[in-house]
């Protein structure tokens, strides 16, 4: 599979070295949606991926999964239902591969939330309501 992205001088990189670039978090004005911008360096193989909000008292009360994202750079929107908007958030971002577990070079896709993840990079920043 080719994987063409806009910039020509960007290098794609394997697996292990791909890392988040920005992670960027603004609350809607209406304060029940939050903004999320997620980049991440080329790359070879299509990466997974997970952004968390979590509230002070360390609850996730939002979060979005990105399966073999075929973009560097992604926009996402968080919904806080049932939450009072204020304080401060972590809000935080992973990308990972999947460990190739069945010894037939080909990953395991039917179980994205066993332990078989391989988290390349991670990083948080702070929302404040």
């Amino acid at each position: 599979m080719d994987i063409f992205f806009q910039d020509p001088s960007a290098i794609p990189l394997p697996p292990d070295e791909v890392k988040i670039v920005k992670l960027r978090a603004e609350p809607w004005p209406d304060k029940q949606r939050i903004k999320v911008h997620l980049e991440i360096t080329p790359f070879l193989k299509r990466p997974n991926g997970e952004i968390s909000l979590i509230d002070a008292h360390g609850v996730q009360i939002a979060s979005v999964d990105i399966i073999e994202s075929i973009e560097t750079s992604m926009d996402f929107t968080l919904h806080l239902r049932g939450v009072e908007p204020a304080g401060d958030f972590i809000v935080s971002a992973l990308i990972y591969y999947l460990e190739d577990t069945s010894g037939s070079g080909e990953e395991v896709a039917d179980d994205l939330f066993a332990q078989n993840r391989l988290v390349v990079d991670q990083t948080e920043t702070i929302l404040h309501m």
